[in-house]
């Protein structure tokens, strides 16, 4: 056996522990630094990737005020406490900081941002129906995660702003490049962005910026380059129709791409499930439909890349993502074999 061949099968041991039901969510910590040496050549585009909705839902804020991505209806029924309760138990996605995401294995993060209307300054705030934390928080918190892990690669999509002129935007484009410095990645054909790439550069962060500003900085990619078509439905087999559909339309070459496997609450839903809140009504119900899907797909060129859920830990979703790669392994050593 080959060293190559040897250090594989070590690293298809180490998943094979991770996705064990029970297993610690440290062991995911540093996964893309331990991929073998065929996958640290792949294009990003073509290796699995878990990702988190919302991804900074895990804590808003009851006493601020609802947030401009509402109706104005809504905005007036929440001057009663109760319906901000309600809105809460609706709004949170995820239960994990993003320190417990990235040590989970999460690498994609699904940012929303607002700044609060009536404030000073150009502060700006992480949104889902309330406002959550300051976005400068964190991302400090991602970057200490990226010190201290730094064969690892994040991507933060920033792709619904609220309440923002450009001064908001020039403001918060600066606390992105004041968080991250030289780990940020600037925009480069798709193809050639790989592990190695990343490593050799000493780049850990792709941003991706929803917002016609993103031509002025070289290191903000555009929105078009992360592609995250969404179901909007609450049918679990609708969903798995989609996402089946979207992949098959997958562009080949110059995009990564997001399969959003999140099942989204109706007005209807809402009000017929008020108190029991989105991870009882819809997540915990359909989430095994979700990750058998999950272990049926195969990453490469057209198939899945990165793969968002809510509420990633209630199963092994991250875990059984990263595994996916092993099917890469497979792919190269037939390959090398005929």
């Amino acid at each position: 056996m080959s060293p190559a061949a040897g250090k594989e099968g070590a690293w298809r041991r180490r998943r094979r522990r991770a996705a064990a039901p029970g297993a610690m969510a440290e062991s995911n910590a540093d996964w893309m630094g331990s991929l073998p040496a065929a996958l640290r050549t792949c294009p990003l585009s073509n290796l699995a990737i878990p990702g988190s909705h919302d991804s900074f839902s895990y804590w808003v804020d009851e006493k601020s005020p609802v947030g401009p991505d509402q109706a104005t209806a809504i905005k007036r029924l929440a001057k009663i406490s109760l319906v901000k309760k309600i809105m809460k138990k609706w709004s949170v996605t995820q239960n994990l900081t993003f320190k417990e995401q990235l040590e989970g294995g999460i690498r994609y993060f699904d940012l929303r941002v607002s700044s609060k209307p009536g404030e000073i300054g150009h502060e700006i705030y992480f949104i889902h129906g309330l406002f959550g934390i300051k976005v400068w928080d964190g991302l400090m918190e991602i970057n200490t995660f990226l010190d201290q892990h730094p064969k690892e690669v994040v991507f933060l999509d920033f792709n619904h702003f609220y309440a923002m002129d450009d001064g908001h935007h020039f403001f918060l484009i600066n606390r992105i490049r004041s968080a991250f410095g030289s780990k940020l990645c600037s925009v480069e054909c798709v193809e050639y962005v790989t592990l190695q790439y990343m490593w050799e550069k000493k780049h850990q962060v792709l941003i991706f910026y929803h917002y016609p500003l993103w031509r002025e900085f070289p290191f903000l990619w555009p929105g078009n380059k992360m592609p995250a078509p969404w179901a909007n439905t609450t049918n679990v087999h609708k969903l798995i129709q989609f996402l089946e559909t979207t992949l098959e339309e997958r562009s080949r070459y110059g995009t990564f791409h997001v399969s959003q496997a999140i099942l989204t609450p109706r007005v209807k839903t809402i009000a017929r499930h008020l108190v029991r809140g989105l991870k009882n009504t819809l997540v915990h119900r359909n989430l095994p439909m979700i990750l058998n899907w999950v272990k049926a797909q195969k990453p490469g060129v057209m198939g899945v890349n990165i793969i968002t859920s809510d509420f990633v830990e209630l199963v092994d979703f991250a875990a059984t993502v990263i595994a996916l790669n092993d099917l890469l392994l497979e792919e190269d050593e037939s390959t090398s074999k005929s």
